[in-house]
């Protein structure tokens, strides 16, 4: 452990932002406490490493071409990779009066009169949200920004308006509905203005969801690489019982599905068009748990606007409602059962073998498969 500190405290001071991100995963909870303490006594600066305390382990500024430490007994160092949202924007256009096509095509007004998602907490993973939004001001909780920890979470980019919208809008005069209008969205700001972020700060988003009670984690973004730290913390969060709900990524891929999709704790979900087929640019096959409209969605946008976006993260956001209407109609369904009742009511896609392929979410067959 000792050379691993010399080893940080012989960097050299990087100007201007890091040119990369290490991640440390410590194997003994005590080698992460002791280790902690030491950088303390060490003085090192907090912006150069920051801790990642629900998988013990610490995030390193490096400088550009810095070495890599030193081989360390219990201590695992993989690359802090920089993730970047990918959805498709179409030009800007009148939104749909009420009800976008999405929330009617999985059936969810038909629920309404036992279930809008009341007081379900949903944290959702992105770049933030319009605040002033007035179809979302009765739905937002505080959340937090990780970028800027002395300001609100305010979106400066679009994406998690968007995905707030198809959640939890309240539908004010001349706007729209989402599809649990009662939930809470807690946004959770880990992506910037270009919609980029590293994988520690998804991993500090994760433990604020979890230590503030989340039911629900959305994450409507992925990467192509396995990082062993997010899979931890997406097992430990699902361990806590908190639903994690992540879009398979927008590649078309046949086998193939992004990461933290991937992972086996996640439910994994694809995009339909309005013709209840999987859309071009979804990913699909065997990682696919569900899937739901993600074509031409039509949600809420920055300065009380409206978009439409097509993606996998707009599929998602469907799901992500769908499961609040459940767990505020059966609060003590943990992520496992939530699972199972998906899987037993999805309605089958067209063009697709059925019994091969996922079918689609249909909200009133998903509370009907809940209470049998």
């Amino acid at each position: 452990m000792d050379h691993l500190l010399r080893w940080l405290r012989d960097l050299p001071a990087s100007a201007g932002s890091p040119a990369k991100r290490l991640m440390l995963t410590f194997r003994h909870p005590d080698d992460y406490r002791v280790f902690l303490h030491a950088c303390g006594e060490a003085l090192l600066p907090s912006e150069r490493l920051v801790p990642l305390p629900l998988v013990q382990a610490v995030s390193v500024a490096l400088p550009a071409r810095q070495p890599l430490p030193p081989p360390t007994a219990g201590v695992m160092a993989e690359e802090d990779r920089r993730i970047t949202m990918k959805a498709s924007g179409l030009p800007k256009t009148m939104p749909e009066k009420g009800l976008p096509w999405g929330v009617q095509q999985i059936r969810a007004p038909l629920a309404w009169n036992r279930t809008t998602g009341h007081r379900i907490k949903i944290g959702v993973i992105d770049t933030g949200v319009d605040h002033s939004h007035p179809d979302l001001k009765a739905s937002l909780g505080r959340g937090i920004n990780l970028i800027d920890r002395g300001q609100l979470p305010h979106d400066d980019n679009g994406h998690g308006t968007h995905i707030a919208g198809t959640i939890a809008a309240a539908n004010q005069p001349g706007g729209m509905i989402g599809v649990a209008p009662r939930s809470i969205v807690y946004p959770v700001k880990a992506f910037d203005q270009n919609g980029s972020a590293y994988v520690s700060d998804i991993i500090l988003g994760i433990e604020w969801c979890v230590r503030s009670g989340m039911n629900i984690i959305n994450m409507s973004f992925g990467m192509k690489s396995r990082s062993k730290s997010l899979h931890n913390a997406v097992i430990s969060a699902t361990n806590a019982g908190v639903v994690i709900i992540a879009s398979s990524g927008n590649d078309g891929r046949r086998r193939s599905v992004d990461y933290p999709a991937r992972y086996p704790q996640t439910i994994s979900v694809g995009a339909t068009n309005r013709l209840r087929r999987i859309a071009a640019f979804s990913n699909r096959g065997p990682y696919i748990d569900i899937y739901a409209p993600g074509d031409r969605i039509h949600s809420a946008w920055l300065k009380g606007k409206y978009h439409e976006m097509s993606g996998t993260s707009m599929a998602t956001s469907h799901v992500s409602g769908a499961v609040a209407l459940l767990l505020a109609h059966q609060p003590g369904l943990d992520p496992g059962e939530i699972r199972a009742i998906l899987k037993r009511s999805m309605v089958p896609l067209r063009g697709a073998k059925e019994g091969r392929t996922p079918g689609e979410l249909d909200v009133l067959k998903m509370m009907k498969a809940a209470e049998a």
